[in-house]
């Protein structure tokens, strides 16, 4: 057996799931259920027959051949997939439970409405799960790190119809956008700290990295920081723990399957997989074990007090993933991934359990009353132990600090650009755009020393733009006119900051070009059946215009750079020509593209999910 060429099947079995549960009709419960639950238990057979080879052939780490993107000169962007034991272990216990959480969901999800959306969701995710685990470099794991945050998205969704679990997919999805500013800057410097797209393969050479980091000590530290603020955001560590219980919104087995087992792990796979390049860096390995050390302790008592079955067991699972943390800054690989797989079919089994556990517990309080055991609090003085109890039950005030150091600084901003109008697009910014393209192929004309300050100029313009689509609660049109100017903005600023091939701009902005216009033809066509169509309350146009909430939705990943358009590779090139030095020009620009995320979803959530306007029963229309 080709060990090489047999690796990208794993990749290829959830796709052919996906797709053909996209296909099925909503009516075909039984071929959904059995197609879904069929696919990954061939896939599980296929890993057993997989590493059996493997093992048998000593088993080396393996590298499959690389699928190229995009190649110009020292620029490549190439899709490759990786094996060793890290990826044995993640692929074994996520195909395990994917195949359990299946089987389970076939009758638990009986007659709902959204079965195949389900079915289909949960078939995506796994695909994002195996391009993760199995990729080769940070760009195929980028690609499965997508994947993975719109499939939580569209879970914690579900429920479409209702309010609060798509303001808190909202919440959740925010803070998944986070985590991604950490995986671009790794991302960027790591091409300025290699000159080449690395493969996790290379970090493997004790002497190609000894030899760089011993030169580019500061630089090693910032990529690894860097790595664990994206690895701490997935795994609800502090101060993010707080979004993972609200994510528990969705049905009881995708909780299970993504916040109680695999999902909630992949923070503590960037750390393994990207080992090499933070172990001998004590700085990270200092603040690993720290983060872990504090989430342990803050979630433990968190755990504690909660009244919801769920909480309950989403802050034990962070308590335990904090523990994992510190195993792993103290070079313990092994017995972090044995506490992985343990942690992640516990909380499974957990989450789908806990209904009829609460059923048959809330009977039992009623004949078989037990007063509270004395616990370790009770040996603290009255006044400390009441303060930790109230503070854990407010959960530390982590969901308040988030909001005001995240949310409330970009709602402010937005909101004094008041001035940013359709008109004053038209009459302002596009004259000053189509003057400033002038100047791009007639640079001579620019006097000396004042390019740099043009490059910074226009990244903050677009970086107002999404500010503002952010914030705006109007006309959803010129939010998303917003939207596509800052990507236009952007390559603006890397034409002046670097001299490279144009046509690494036409491809980043062909994908905004085409996927802009078909959202904003859609935009016009939902005002024209529903009127004035506004970002201040949810409406639910989904349930009368499927089809085109359908295609918005694609109009909205293409436009955010999701792999299905050339966008997902233009944002790539654009920050290959950030140079080094440029910390604040990478920082606005990765600033932009997160918010410019945000901001999409928005739009989306408020159009189309939430509450419809006509339904028969009274919903709250709160604006998030």
């Amino acid at each position: 057996m080709n060990l090489t060429q047999v690796l990208p099947l794993f990749a290829i079995i959830p796709f052919l799931g996906f797709i053909i549960t996209l296909i099925l009709p909503n009516k075909e419960e039984g071929w959904i259920s059995k197609s879904t639950f069929g696919l990954v238990g061939l896939q599980i057979a296929g890993i057993l027959a997989y590493v059996a080879a493997w093992m048998w052939q000593g088993h080396p780490i393996i590298q499959s051949d690389e699928f190229v993107l995009y190649q110009s000169g020292h620029v490549s962007m190439f899709i490759c997939f990786f094996f060793d034991t890290i990826t044995l272990f993640y692929l074994l216990v996520g195909g395990f439970i994917t195949f359990m959480i299946t089987i389970y969901s076939r009758y638990y999800m009986h007659r709902e409405k959204g079965y195949k959306r389900f079915f289909n969701t949960i078939m995506f995710f796994f695909l994002g799960y195996n391009i993760t685990i199995m990729s080769g470099n940070i760009e195929t794991l980028f690609l499965g790190w997508e994947i993975l945050g719109l499939s939580s998205f569209l879970l914690i969704a579900f429920y479409r119809e209702r309010h609060l679990p798509v303001k808190n997919a909202m919440k959740v999805y925010s803070v998944y956008r986070l985590g991604d500013v950490g995986i671009i800057l790794a991302m960027w410097m790591a091409h300025h700290f290699w000159k080449e797209n690395i493969t996790f393969y290379k970090l493997h050479h004790d002497l190609l990295l000894s030899g760089y980091l011993e030169k580019h000590t500061i630089t090693g530290a910032f990529i690894g920081m860097m790595i664990l603020s994206a690895a701490a955001v997935k795994s609800a560590q502090l101060p993010f723990s707080s979004w993972l219980p609200r994510a528990m919104e969705g049905p009881t087995p995708s909780s299970a399957i993504f916040y109680g087992s695999l999902s909630v792990h992949i923070g503590v796979f960037l750390l393994l997989r990207t080992a090499p390049l933070w172990e001998h860096q004590p700085s990270v390995r200092i603040m690993i074990g720290l983060l872990g050390l504090s989430t342990s302790l803050v979630t433990g008592m968190i755990a504690r007090v909660q009244s919801s079955v769920k909480s309950q067991i989403a802050y034990a699972s962070i308590c335990q993933i904090g523990l994992i943390f510190i195993e792993i800054s103290l070079g313990w690989y092994t017995v972090a991934l044995f506490h992985f797989a343990g942690n992640a079919f516990l909380r499974t089994y957990q989450l789908l359990v806990s209904p009829s556990v609460v059923s048959y517990l809330i009977r039992q309080q009623f004949y078989n009353f037990v007063p509270r055991p004395l616990t370790i609090e009770d040996s603290l003085p009255k006044k400390i132990e009441n303060t930790l109890y109230i503070i854990s039950m407010k959960e530390w005030n982590l969901d308040t600090f988030v909001f005001n150091v995240y949310w409330r600084p970009l709602k402010w901003i937005g909101r004094k650009l008041e001035y940013i109008t359709i008109f004053r697009v038209i009459t302002f910014f596009i004259p000053t755009y189509l003057f400033a393209l002038f100047f791009v192929y007639n640079q001579q004309l620019i006097p000396n020393g004042f390019k740099p300050y043009l490059v910074y100029l226009f990244a903050i313009i677009g970086l107002l733009m999404v500010f503002k689509s952010f914030a705006a609660r109007r006309r959803a049109e010129l939010a998303w006119i917003l939207i596509c100017m800052n990507h236009f903005w952007v390559a603006m600023a890397m034409a002046f900051n670097d001299d490279f091939n144009y046509n690494q701009i036409y491809i980043y902005l062909s994908g905004i070009f085409v996927f802009g216009i078909g959202g904003y033809f859609i935009l016009l066509r939902v005002n024209k059946y529903e009127r004035a169509i506004k970002l201040d309350e949810y409406h639910g146009h989904v349930f009368k215009h499927p089809k085109l909430a359908f295609a918005f939705l694609l109009a909205c990943l293409g436009v955010s750079g999701f792999p299905i358009s050339p966008t997902f590779v233009g944002e790539d090139l654009m920050f290959v020509h950030v140079h080094a030095h440029q910390y604040l020009l990478a920082f606005l620009l990765s600033l932009g593209f997160i918010i410019d995320g945000l901001a999409i979803i928005r739009i989306y959530s408020r159009l189309f999910l939430g509450p419809h306007k006509l339904t028969p029963y009274d919903m709250a229309h709160h604006s998030a």
